[in-house]
């Protein structure tokens, strides 16, 4: 696995000692056995903490802090185990509706001693009725479906905090009609790590 890129250890700074072992351990989680597992290809234990931390770190600067969150098919906990670690008042929703991901969510959660904080559900958006402060998501959908799926687990006032690549101008576009009828808003913001984040409030 790769030394800690720079801007990483930038997000990092106010982190107690503890919870930046935490972060190293779930780097080396996702770096033997999220690959071993196929949640993560073959060729990503290079590139753990600049493709998949730093954007998931970054994310926290948008939430509050005690807010509680839920990460709409977490898949391999990206970004809610790095938000959760990052932020220790945060209480985070893990919900991933595949058994090996769910498996591998519950045993990741037990071996950082983080279950406390952060709860594992198996599910899908759509199905799942509590509502939450924030929704985060990394590579799940379109926006079109990320909207119809994640609305409804908003609580009033909340927000949803998408993950998105390059081409998020034209994804936006798409769901601009959609959002209006809605009465909804939403802005890109670009954090360290060109990271893009649409964020609907």
């Amino acid at each position: 696995m790769t030394d800690i890129p720079t801007p990483t250890y930038e997000v990092l700074q106010h982190l107690s000692d503890e919870r930046f072992t935490l972060l190293k351990r779930y780097a080396e989680i996702l770096a033997t056995k999220g690959i071993e597992w196929g949640l993560l290809g073959p060729h990503e234990a290079e590139r753990i903490w600049e493709r998949h931390l730093l954007n998931s770190l970054a994310l926290a600067s948008l939430i509050s802090q005690g807010a509680t969150v839920v990460d709409v098919g977490s898949g391999a906990g990206l970004p809610g185990i790095p938000l959760a670690i990052n932020c220790p008042a945060l209480q985070v929703v893990l919900l991933e509706p595949l058994l090996r991901r769910h498996t591998f969510l519950v045993e990741t959660v037990e071996d950082l001693g983080l279950a406390s904080q952060i709860e594992v559900v198996r599910g899908r958006a759509e199905d799942h009725h509590k509502q939450y402060q924030y929704v985060v998501c990394r590579a799940v959908a379109p926006l079109t479906k990320l909207l119809q799926w994640c609305l409804p687990l908003l609580t009033a006032g909340g927000e949803l905090l998408a993950l998105k690549g390059k081409t998020v101008n034209q994804e936006l576009t798409k769901v601009l009609p959609q959002l209006r009828r809605a009465n909804l808003a939403a802005d890109i913001v670009t954090l360290p790590g060109n990271t893009f984040v649409v964020r609907v409030h």
